[in-house]
């Protein structure tokens, strides 16, 4: 009984691939050498930007964080790509008792990562009620031409400026959802016993090969409304008319986290920009002291730091699953999901059913309010 306690604790080949007939090997150290990565990565590249200054001098522990990740992930794919569903080990104490110890460790990760959203949040909500709105500022009239002032100017204020402005976010919001009904259908397809292997590896790798798709979508998106921009061509087809224009990018607009100069084109006095606030039921009489011309100056770090934070973490967590889809895409390409090991789809399931959770609430504070 020894000797067979001994051969199931210490596997012959720790670094995969894995005989899994005789169980799980219990030694595996690649989630602590990516753990370890990503915090190198993670605060090196914090270190080489600093304050606005780059400091070219940690290239080289950012690239060495990456490879640390890069191995520790062909380390687990070796692991993985051999696993056949046999053996899923459960929890046997309170209160985990019979539940996978996979499910239970998925929920306790997105526990932390509600964790993170949530410090997000907060501090999104405490500086957008404890800082002066800059469009309530600029119509009281508490500013000076050529000073700079600080105020919250929430991103919405630009994105939902237009219908065209917000179409990016509107298009990340539908794919995200699809999303999710395209991954709790490859999980459903692949736990169907009497289901033909080959119409279960096709099923399987359309759905995941199409989350795939709309994940590399909402990424897309994001790049084009922060950096790139579109262009809008003139249409004319009776019933609907589209004037022929361009929809500027965030940081085109000067909408960035070193915005300590910012300047929005309504915060001007003009008889435009007082007319559309007239019409808006805004009290301008505060602003009639002022010549024409004048235009207020904001430091909106604040504003933008939380928008682009926040946004860009829930990007990362997708970026996170575009790598988690590609290889389970490929592993259903090889038809390596059955009903023994589908169990996998719903495990990244879960992580993904988070990411869409977070953007539906991330949409409407940043994007609409």
């Amino acid at each position: 009984m020894s000797d067979s306690h001994d051969d199931h604790d210490h596997h012959p080949s720790p670094w995969g691939p894995h005989d899994w007939s005789h169980g799980a090997p219990h030694n595996s150290f690649a989630p602590l050498f990516l753990a370890m990565g990503v915090a190198i990565f993670l605060y090196f590249l914090a270190e080489a930007w600093s304050y606005g200054t780059y400091h070219p001098g940690y290239i080289p522990a950012i690239l060495l964080g990456l490879a640390i990740v890069g191995f520790s992930m062909f380390i687990w794919w070796r692991q993985d790509i051999s696993f056949d569903g046999s053996y899923d080990p459960r929890a046997t104490g309170a209160p985990f008792r019979q539940i996978q110890i996979r499910k239970v460790a998925m929920w306790v990760f997105l526990m932390s990562e509600m964790m993170i959203f949530t410090s997000l949040f907060s501090t999104y909500m405490r500086y957008r009620q404890g800082i002066k709105n800059c469009e309530t500022l600029f119509l009281e009239g508490e500013w000076i031409d050529g000073t700079v002032v600080t105020c919250f100017e929430p991103a919405s204020h630009l994105i939902a400026s237009s219908f065209w402005h917000i179409a990016p976010g509107a298009i990340n919001t539908f794919a995200l959802i699809i999303s999710s009904f395209t991954i709790v259908q490859a999980l459903r397809y692949a736990k169907m016993a009497d289901l033909d292997e080959e119409v279960r590896r096709k099923k399987v790798f359309r759905y995941l090969g199409s989350t795939w798709c709309l994940a590399v979508l909402f990424l897309t998106m994001k790049m084009i409304e922060w950096f790139i921009g579109f262009y809008i061509p003139e249409i004319d087809l009776g019933f609907i008319h589209i004037h022929e224009h361009d929809i500027v990018s965030l940081v085109n607009e000067g909408y960035t986290i070193n915005a300590d100069h910012y300047q929005h084109h309504n915060y001007v006095i003009d008889d435009h920009t007082l007319h559309a606030y007239e019409l808006a039921g805004h009290d301008i009489s505060n602003l009639e002291h002022y010549s024409n011309g004048a235009h207020m100056t904001a430091n909106v770090q604040v504003s933008a730091s939380l928008f682009y934070v926040t946004t860009g973490t829930h990007g990362v967590h997708v970026a996170a699953g575009i790598v988690g889809l590609t290889y389970m895409t490929y592993k259903a390409w090889k038809g390596l999901y059955t009903p023994l090991n589908a169990v996998s789809i719903e495990y990244f399931g879960l992580y993904w059913h988070f990411v869409d959770l977070i953007w539906v609430l991330v949409f409407p504070f940043f994007y609409l309010y």
